[in-house]
């Protein structure tokens, strides 16, 4: 044994033995745009994720989890702020880029935009990394933030997390090889999140052939500081890592490496997509490797997280949570109905149909959640803020963090760790609740019952027949509609910013 591994090994128990004396630590890796059949432990054919897999095989799968919004920024709203989309705040992808910020920044040639985020959280409404933050945990972030823009009150720094890398607008995520990301480092002493120039990328284009020249791939840049924060945790005190990737959100662009070359010439038909420059997703002649790649890129990922975990000592009191934020998309030359032929689920991204929604999640916590287990409770994001305060011991959270100038500003989430540990009787929902203004959608699902509301009118379907939604029995259950119908309207408060038809 070398004297670097008796270091190493001497670093693990010394966190070991502190495990026995912190509350547990909590990483929460949320993917991009992963549908529910992207991963083979939920019946993927053509792509291989044996990290997911095993982190399944080694925890808790669930089968009707569901994201917040079938899109990204209120999709993390939800889980963020423990509201469902008819009580938080952001409820789309309200863009502040392209509200008259000219683009006047130059990164080399390259001209980019002087503001850029999307609409901030309430920030008389707390958050998740507020609530630990204040129990004594380090926080740290990186990914998508999504919860505001960059001259907002609700930026990283301001929302109490310790250490950020990434993007924080979601649009400039639309690029892997971009101008520049965010930092902050609240132990650095620095003031607020900076953009950080990353010089090699800017050095060519943003668009066409010569985009590919670029070599700094923020996925990969992004993952290496979650890998660095981890490094630094020693056991002593318990940390919350919210892992907010952007894989395998478009573009279809990415490294040429072993784990792209080996979907070249795998598939029998390929996507040609012709690059789309105003959405920022540069083109691409290998649309399903690229996609099926980016797949395996991520749970290249998954597996060093867990590896690091274990190097330090961590992984018996940590647990782990693998999610995708919505449904999977069709932008920058995707295309989910090639890799979900079975068509399971109706629907993709922006739609509150299952497949616009229901998403991967699976929670690995060795020794308290139980190997193998397969789960049906009905959960959505919103669950995850009492579920997260319930492992770290938080009690009474919504008594103590409510806003107290505004009553009708609730806490939507019920905790599955009853479901989690087998401790306890496990509450159930009586609905589960989604709106979405821009394709003026809503849906709520009551037990198997399933409503889909559309510019007002309702259809029914039952999921325990019907998971793919293809017969509306509406006609057939007028009292089933009258209830859902009711809770809507009476869970939905009004947004100026994100309207939608209620049912008529």
């Amino acid at each position: 044994m070398n004297k670097r591994t008796l270091l190493l090994s001497s670093a693990a128990l010394a966190a070991l033995g502190a495990q026995a004396r912190q509350k547990p630590n909590i990483i929460y890796i949320m993917c991009d745009d992963m549908g529910y059949g992207d991963l083979a432990c939920y019946g993927q054919q053509y792509i291989a994720t044996p990290n997911i897999d095993r982190m399944a095989a080694e925890g808790m799968r669930f089968t009707d989890a569901y994201a917040g919004s079938p899109v990204s920024a209120p999709s993390r709203a939800t889980f963020m702020t423990g509201q469902h989309s008819g009580h938080t705040h952001v409820r789309g992808n309200r863009e502040y880029w392209n509200n008259g910020n000219l683009q006047q920044n130059l990164y080399g040639d390259n001209a980019d935009y002087t503001l850029v985020g999307q609409e901030p959280y309430d920030v008389n409404h707390v958050i998740i990394p507020e609530i630990f933050k204040d129990n004594g945990y380090t926080t740290g972030m990186f990914g998508k933030w999504a919860g505001g823009h960059e001259q907002s009150n609700s930026t990283p720094d301001k929302r109490g997390i310790d250490e950020y890398y990434g993007y924080i607008c979601q649009f400039q995520a639309h690029l892997y090889y971009p101008n520049f990301l965010n930092e902050y480092s609240r132990s650095r002493g620095d003031e607020g999140v900076r953009r950080v120039t990353l010089e090699q990328n800017i050095q060519h284009p943003m668009f066409g052939a010569d985009y590919r020249k670029r070599a700094q791939y923020s996925a990969d840049l992004i993952h290496e500081k979650a890998l660095e924060w981890l490094d630094k945790q020693t056991g002593e005190q318990p940390f919350l890592g919210i892992f907010t990737y952007t894989l395998p959100h478009a573009e279809l662009v990415q490294p040429e490496d072993s784990i792209l070359l080996a979907y070249k010439n795998f598939f029998c038909q390929e996507k040609v997509f012709g690059g789309q420059q105003g959405n920022r997703y540069n083109a691409t002649q290998t649309g399903h490797a690229d996609f099926a790649a980016m797949i395996t890129r991520l749970d290249a990922q998954v597996g060093q997280i867990l590896d690091k975990l274990k190097e330090k000592g961590l992984d018996d009191n940590t647990i782990v949570i693998f999610t995708s934020d919505n449904g999977p998309h069709e932008e920058g030359g995707a295309d989910p109905a090639f890799f979900n032929r079975d068509g399971l689920l109706k629907g993709t991204k922006r739609s509150t149909h299952e497949g616009g929604i229901r998403i991967p999640f699976i929670v690995r916590w060795p020794g308290k959640v139980q190997a193998g287990a397969v789960s049906d409770h009905q959960l959505a994001f919103y669950d995850l803020m009492p579920t997260f305060c319930d492992i770290a011991g938080i009690e009474n959270y919504a008594d103590r963090y409510r806003n107290p100038d505004l009553d009708s500003d609730p806490f939507d989430g019920i905790s599955f760790y009853p479901t989690l540990t087998g401790q306890g009787t496990q509450p159930e929902h009586e609905f589960l609740y989604w709106e979405f203004h821009e394709t003026n959608m809503m849906g709520l699902r009551m037990g198997d019952w399933k409503l889909i509301v559309r510019q007002g009118n309702c259809e029914l379907y039952d999921l325990a027949t019907d998971i793919h939604e293809d017969h509306d029995v509406a006609a057939e259950y007028p009292e089933v509609v009258r209830k859902m119908k009711d809770i809507i309207k009476r869970e939905h408060t009004d947004s100026s910013l994100f309207r939608v038809t209620l049912p008529k």
